[in-house]
């Protein structure tokens, strides 16, 4: 696949303008994404209102997929389909966990953080409720499945074509805000791992603005060449870097989950400026969902070579850890 001048230059614009967004400050950076993730939901709450007054919406459509031998119309696929979706079903709520990376930068962590977590999650609920049903209900549950662009496609089926690629073009506006968050993201992590003595120490410089433009250089330039390569080696690639994060994000979770109950059982008396209401059950059952998903995307045969990638990541980073950064771990503040 040759890649266009276009594409390189968009990548690295964006890549330009959120380096730069994140180096400027935290305050700004988070305006950005504010602002960016409000108007997704309202460009979202004018595609449910529009989609209903249009008379687009019909419910009925919602498992006008044929069930195969033995199946029912709710699950055409058996429980291994639903078993299948449970990754797609992750993206509607992947990033969530990034919070908390959030902490140092917050003026009362002990209250902000839980109640933005709070109400981001509730947010995404509710959206990821309303997406899931308005825009099968528009569409039908056959033509979502095999759509690219469900919400493009949801708003072209009932509107103008102008209207609907200028409506569509706005809430893929809020993809901008995802890539904010996971800049902001990778910058943090990158940055409080070297401080760890994981990742070597560079990747822990701040600037004068006390903003971590290392490694938000390096993560950015490890994107792009990810980019690249994906788009040479064509859709196998592009496959393998999305399902990577997913399995990632999986086990990430699985980890969390018993790190999670191992603490509350060593330290219970810690200091906990918030405290989980559903406690060490809430975490199990976090535990099951994502190792049932965990399943599922291993069983994929068209994520083997996913899973085959992220295997051998691991076995590298393990043996980094393990030969390396290990002899040159320091106690960051918050571990303190």
């Amino acid at each position: 696949m040759v890649l266009s001048l276009r594409g390189w230059l968009w990548w690295i614009i964006l890549y330009g303008v959120f380096v730069a967004l994140n180096t400027w400050g935290a305050a700004v950076s988070f305006k950005f994404a504010l602002t960016i993730a409000i108007l997704s939901c309202a460009i979202l709450a004018f595609f449910f209102v529009s989609a209903l007054a249009h008379g687009a919406v019909h419910f009925g459509s919602l498992d006008d997929i044929a069930p195969g031998a033995g199946h029912s119309s709710v699950l055409p696929h058996g429980l291994k389909g639903l078993l299948y979706a449970l990754q797609f079903a992750m993206w509607f709520y992947l990033g969530i966990e990034e919070l908390p990376l959030a902490s140092e930068e917050a003026h009362n962590p002990q209250r902000d953080v839980p109640r933005a977590g709070i109400a981001g999650m509730v947010t995404l609920m509710v959206f990821a409720v309303l997406v899931y049903v308005f825009n099968t209900a528009v569409l039908g549950a056959r033509t979502t499945g095999a759509s690219g662009q469900p919400l493009l496609d949801g708003f072209a089926s009932f509107l103008p074509g102008g209207w609907a690629r200028v409506l569509a073009g706005f809430a893929l506006i809020g993809l901008l805000a995802s890539l904010q968050g996971i800049m902001f993201a990778y910058g943090r992590n990158l940055y409080s791992l070297s401080r760890s003595g994981y990742y070597p120490r560079f990747l822990s410089l701040t600037g004068k603005r006390q903003t971590r433009y290392a490694a938000l250089l390096a993560g950015a330039a490890i994107g792009f060449v990810a980019l690249l390569v994906a788009s040479h080696a064509g859709a196998t690639a592009s496959s393998i870097v999305l399902n990577i994060s997913v399995w990632g994000a999986v086990l990430a979770y699985m980890l969390q989950m018993v790190s999670f109950v191992v603490l509350r059982r060593k330290y219970p008396r810690a200091v906990r400026p918030y405290v989980s209401p559903t406690g060490n059950w809430g975490a199990v059952l976090a535990f099951v969902i994502a190792a049932v998903t965990f399943v599922g995307i291993l069983i994929n045969s068209d994520h083997r070579s996913a899973v085959i990638a992220i295997a051998v990541l691991y076995v590298i980073g393990l043996a980094l850890y393990y030969l390396v950064a290990r002899h040159r771990l320091v106690l960051a503040p918050e571990e303190e």
